[in-house]
């Protein structure tokens, strides 16, 4: 680690982690570089007339359609599982009853009921399709959209342009990439990760943390912090990895040292009744620090509702151990959901934030349709429902629809690279835009032919 208040050399070595940059001042996962925004608008690639944010909530597990917002009443009871449909605020939309406070909003957001894909039926490549709007062959990692939009885009003043919260997926049982970096754009417009349970009584952002010998330089010295680390580190600037430490160095320092990107990660300053109507949980208290974050100039937030689909009761409900049961819909993950979500939607609508900012809300995929012999359902990625909301999004509708079973999508299929289509649009980025591939090769944000879904829009 780079140590400002030592007198001897450092060697570095492959593998620091970003708590040692941060001794010197710099979050090697944050990348902000001017330069790439530039290129990017002589390119057109960004409408500069939009400036729409995002806040994406990856639903880990996958959620059952047939058991939260594409109800079949109608059908068996092997098919329709053991819940109700309840009516909404929108006539003639329904949605199950584990979500009461949903049902009050109907109107501000969109529910899409045929999401389908055709890969394999596993965790990680779901994440993978969902986040990046492709799969992931050859060797060849695609950037999380949040990450084009922090190369595109760069930082709104102090705060990084992507936060990915609470922490990043783990181990699904894929053993593959969750789509939630960079990719071949390079760690330099990786997300910033909290790393943090925002529900922790004692919750603090580690990367923001000065050292605890920091207090031993005096204040009117930080200003030359960059000259006291150019004395330091003269041998790791010959190296390759130079160029990302001199073009991280600034923001770094300025998201550590800077008043306001501070106070925006501080939940102690909103009201204890506020906190509570988010639910006092890990994603209740990561939708309540998305909020701030967009106040504060984050462009897009990412929050994983849960980090791994074993010994957690999470959407993935097979029915036995290690996974969860279907009843945890109603007493646990429902209802987690429902106040979060809701209470997000409210504030953002409150606060004037709901039309500039695009809330999207998807799993991996989605469950079988029959209910298994252990009481639950299997991985179905032939279909399922996501929610939309804000951004320009017309709320109160209905996109696409299922077969009378819930199996295959009866009209307007969908895909995830529409979706991720559909975010661009959204955020005012030109799905012409090229990103620079391996070896310099030019690969568009979404493949050529992928449309938005733009009855969203109307």
């Amino acid at each position: 680690m780079i140590r400002l208040d030592a007198d001897r050399a450092v060697t570095f070595c492959d593998g620091f982690r970003r708590r040692d940059f941060l001794h010197a001042g710099a979050l090697s996962a944050l990348g902000f570089g001017l330069s790439h925004l530039f290129q990017a608008k002589a390119q057109g690639a960004v409408d500069k007339s939009k400036d729409v944010n995002c806040i994406m909530l990856m639903l880990v597990g996958g959620p059952s359609q047939l058991d939260t917002w594409d109800m079949k009443p109608n059908a068996p009871i092997e098919i329709r599982g053991p819940y109700k449909p309840i009516k909404t605020n929108v006539s003639g939309i329904e949605i199950s009853e584990n979500f009461p406070r949903m049902a009050k909003h109907a109107d501000k957001y969109a529910i899409l009921r045929s999401m389908y894909h055709t890969a394999a039926a596993v965790h990680d490549t779901g994440h993978q399709m969902m986040q990046t709007g492709r799969l992931f062959q050859g060797g060849v990692e695609h950037p999380h959209v949040g990450c084009v939009l922090s190369k595109l885009k760069g930082p709104k003043g102090d705060v990084p342009p992507h936060v990915l919260l609470p922490k990043p997926i783990g181990n699904t049982g894929g053993n593959m990439p969750h789509g939630q970096n960079a990719g071949f754009l390079g760690k330099t417009y990786d997300p910033f990760v909290l790393n943090a349970d925002p529900s922790d009584p004692n919750f603090r952002v580690p990367d923001m943390l000065p050292p605890d010998y920091l207090s031993a330089l005096r204040v009117d010295r930080r200003r030359n912090w960059r000259e006291m680390v150019d004395r330091m580190v003269s041998k790791f600037e010959t190296s390759q990895d130079a160029r990302l430490f001199d073009s991280t160095f600034h923001q770094a320092y300025t998201l550590m040292s800077s008043q306001k990107a501070r106070e925006a990660f501080e939940l102690h300053r909103e009201p204890e009744g506020v906190r509570e109507k988010y639910g006092m949980n890990r994603f209740g208290q990561s939708c309540l620090l998305a909020r701030r974050l967009i106040e504060a100039g984050v462009r897009f937030v990412t929050i994983n509702m849960f980090e791994t689909v074993f010994d957690e009761i999470t959407w993935d409900i097979h029915g036995s151990k290690p996974f969860s049961p279907i009843s945890c819909y109603r007493d646990l993950v429902g209802p987690m959901f429902d106040m979060a979500y809701s209470s997000l939607l409210e504030e953002l609508h409150e606060r004037g934030l709901l039309e500039s900012t695009l809330v999207v809300a998807f799993g991996e995929f989605g469950r079988t349709p029959k209910v298994n012999p252990a009481g639950g359902r299997d991985h179905w990625p032939q279909v399922w429902s996501i929610l939309l909301a804000g951004g320009g999004v017309k709320g109160g509708q209905i996109i696409g629809s299922s077969d009378d079973i819930g199996a295959t999508p009866k009209d307007r299929p969908t895909t995830p690279a529409e979706i991720a289509a559909t975010i661009y649009y959204a955020l005012g980025i030109d799905l012409e835009t090229e990103l620079p591939g391996a070896q310099g090769r030019p690969i568009p944000v979404v493949d050529r032919g992928v449309h938005p879904v733009r009855e969203l829009f109307v």
